[in-house]
């Protein structure tokens, strides 16, 4: 498979949540992440939206997502804005 990322993206493996309204969210593993996006791990793909916004507690880590490619239990995202959400 060719390789399409324009910057190389490093193992990870900590938990996220896909934040949907803030009451909601889904809880996800990320597998590996860079500056632009990262692959995330989801036990189902029921109800996750094109857009939402990856939490990562454990360093306080806040991006607005764009979804590029889904899986049967895997989401490749695409980072909206360099910048911290707030």
């Amino acid at each position: 498979m060719r390789e399409r990322r324009k910057l190389q993206r490093l193992r990870a493996l900590k938990a996220g949540t896909i934040s949907l309204s803030h009451a909601r969210g889904i809880i996800c593993r990320v597998r590996n992440m860079s500056p632009a996006g990262a692959c995330l791990k989801v036990t189902s793909q029921i109800g996750i939206p094109g857009n939402f916004v990856l939490l990562i507690s454990y360093n306080k880590f806040s991006r607005a997502c764009h979804v590029i490619w889904r899986s049967e239990t895997k989401l490749g995202v695409q980072f909206v804005s360099s910048e911290r959400s707030a």
